[in-house]
């Protein structure tokens, strides 16, 4: 499901061969690794699936999106759990750390107690969110299981939301790649937008 920007598309038969398992292997690895733009990925999948003949494609991107992003965040938090176990902690977890700002941390802690497991389905729909709430999860020892069950709708919601970006995208356009870069810079704007907002207001407020 990942598309030429330029040019025609594929065959469908061909996207569908290739482009569900890159799409589970990309979006897992950026669960795994947060600098992939999971999101941008999960849009312009859902671009390419609409303009497919088949009626399942949408639910395919929605199924594999969904279930690669929770595989990684539960890779991703049995290894940080390992560092916290560890007296030295591991390499994992300092990746973790190194990604959470203090100041998002201390919010992720403070919802946390206050509202539980129900914090971790905001987190990824929030830009940036996923890590604190993660790290918040493994400083207070939540337990794997507990985890999981937390992840398993903030998943679905993250793939749905996205999705739904790809197909507005996709829906304003008569070629796919028209569509695919229109949800791609939608995509970019939701998730730095916050950031470069808070950015100005510290710079002005100085």
């Amino acid at each position: 499901m990942i598309p030429q920007v330029v040019g025609q598309l594929p065959p469908e038969s061909t996207q569908q061969a290739v482009g569900y398992p890159s799409l589970f292997l990309l979006v897992a690895l950026g669960a795994l690794v947060p600098v992939v733009p999971t999101g941008a990925l999960v849009s312009s999948a859902a671009v390419v699936a609409l303009h497919q003949s088949s009626p399942f494609s949408l639910l395919i991107v929605f199924v594999v999106a969904s279930a690669a992003a929770f595989l990684g965040d539960i890779c991703l938090y049995w290894l940080g759990q390992r560092g916290v176990r560890s007296r030295n902690g591991s390499r994992w977890l300092r990746v973790i750390r190194d990604r959470a700002a203090p100041e998002r941390l201390a919010q992720a802690q403070q919802k946390l107690d206050e509202h539980g497991a129900v914090v971790l389905v905001l987190s990824r729909l929030v830009p940036a969110g996923r890590i604190p709430v993660m790290l918040a999860c493994l400083l207070g020892r939540m337990p794997l299981p507990r985890f999981a069950r937390g992840d398993v709708p903030a998943c679905l919601a993250w793939a749905a939301t996205y999705q739904l970006i790809g197909v507005l995208g996709g829906s304003l356009f008569p070629e796919p790649w028209q569509g695919v870069v229109a949800a791609v810079g939608l995509t970019v704007l939701i998730s730095a937008g916050p950031t470069m907002w808070r950015r100005m207001r510290a710079r002005f407020s100085h």
